[in-house]
């Protein structure tokens, strides 16, 4: 049983690429009451996990740090599955992931915690299909396609499922060289769950951090997806939109017509997502609905999470992780890690409600 939830406005955000060092001067969090500076804050803490929500972290932890010059962040982009294991066993203070915590893992134990881990979203973004075909600017998919590439099923460019939906275009005899997450990914997650709900007769596996097949070639991390796919031709691969650089993208078909992904497309797609119920009223387990026939809808949308403890055994973590996440999840917050990243701010609503707990976190 899921209860509904609205999540959002959908806000256009600017696109942008950022390798800026965590420790660099400036930021739209130093003059905030938002990144909860103060005098009295200081430490360290580190975060690992999503790579998808590496670029924002950046600019977050920039930000937050300008602000509280006596704190330092370290986060680093391992994977949303290794990001959850390294902070369910002490080895980070929070998580970023791509997918929220599992049934299994909340009825684990959580090393850093007094009770459990909890999931506040603070990253919808849209995930892109990049693709590398020497000759081929534009290309139109479908679920059942995708499935069917992504699968083995199809194996060259110009397969007649696909010439079928590019009508004219002139697609090469190809390899198909369909490129995957090696490690354990949220992102991985969030496109097979897609692909499970839109083309469940091709995909019969359910979405999963691991990638199902042994099929095209596997890559570490964001990166190294977007190496192999640059690095190839034929190549197509699956990534976070902010990560897309130069890369070709495909259009997926959405009802009845053919959409690219957009931030825009996303937090609508996030608004009509859902919440778990059966959880604490403090988690925000949020799914989307894959399977809409809404074109201005992204339905391959990944909506990541700060994973954190509700109370830390270490109060001084406590303190510094809820200051961090208050930050992250403010409307400043947002709107620097849209900036920078590409992603679709987080509704007004949501907001209220994430920072009602992030405030409180102890």
């Amino acid at each position: 049983m899921r209860a509904g939830l609205a999540i959002g406005t959908a806000i256009t955000a600017i696109i942008a690429l950022s390798s800026c060092a965590s420790n660099e001067a400036g930021g739209s969090g130093s003059g905030s009451s938002s990144s909860a500076s103060t005098a009295t804050l200081s430490g360290q803490l580190n975060g690992q996990g999503s790579s998808a929500q590496g670029n924002a972290q950046t600019q977050w932890i920039k930000d937050f740090q300008t602000a509280n010059s006596g704190v330092t962040i370290n986060y680093n982009p391992v994977g949303s599955g290794a990001g959850r294991t390294a902070f369910e066993q002490g080895g980070a203070q929070y998580a970023g992931s791509d997918t929220y915590l599992s049934s299994a893992e909340v009825g684990g134990t959580f090393a850093l915690c007094n009770g459990k881990g909890i999931d506040l979203p603070d990253y919808i973004s849209p995930i892109a299909l990049a693709f590398n075909v020497k000759g081929v600017s534009s290309l139109n998919l479908d679920a059942t396609t995708l499935a069917k590439i992504f699968s083995g099923k199809i194996t060259t460019w110009n397969d007649p499922a696909i010439k079928a939906l590019n009508s004219g275009a002139n697609l090469p005899a190809t390899k198909i060289d369909p490129v995957h997450r090696s490690d354990k990914s949220g992102t991985t997650h969030n496109f097979t769950d897609y692909l499970n709900k839109t083309a469940p007769s091709v995909w019969t596996n359910k979405g999963d951090d691991t990638f199902p097949y042994k099929t095209g070639e596997g890559a570490q991390g964001t990166s190294g997806v977007v190496a192999a796919i640059k690095g190839g031709n034929g190549t197509i691969g699956y990534i976070d939109n902010s990560q897309v650089g130069s890369l070709t993208v495909a259009k997926v078909k959405v009802g009845s017509t053919f959409v690219a992904p957009s931030a825009d497309g996303a937090a609508k797609a996030a608004e009509a997502g859902t919440v778990e119920s059966g959880r604490d009223a403090s988690d925000f387990a949020i799914d989307v609905n894959r399977t809409t026939t809404d074109p201005t809808q992204w339905p391959i949308t990944l909506i990541s999470n700060l994973i954190v403890c509700k109370q830390y055994k270490d109060p001084s973590v406590g303190k510094l992780v809820g200051a961090y996440a208050t930050y992250v999840t403010s409307t400043e917050g947002q709107a620097a890690g849209a900036k920078v990243a590409g992603s679709a701010p987080m509704s007004a609503a949501l907001i209220a409600k994430v920072q009602a707990v992030a405030k409180a976190i102890k």
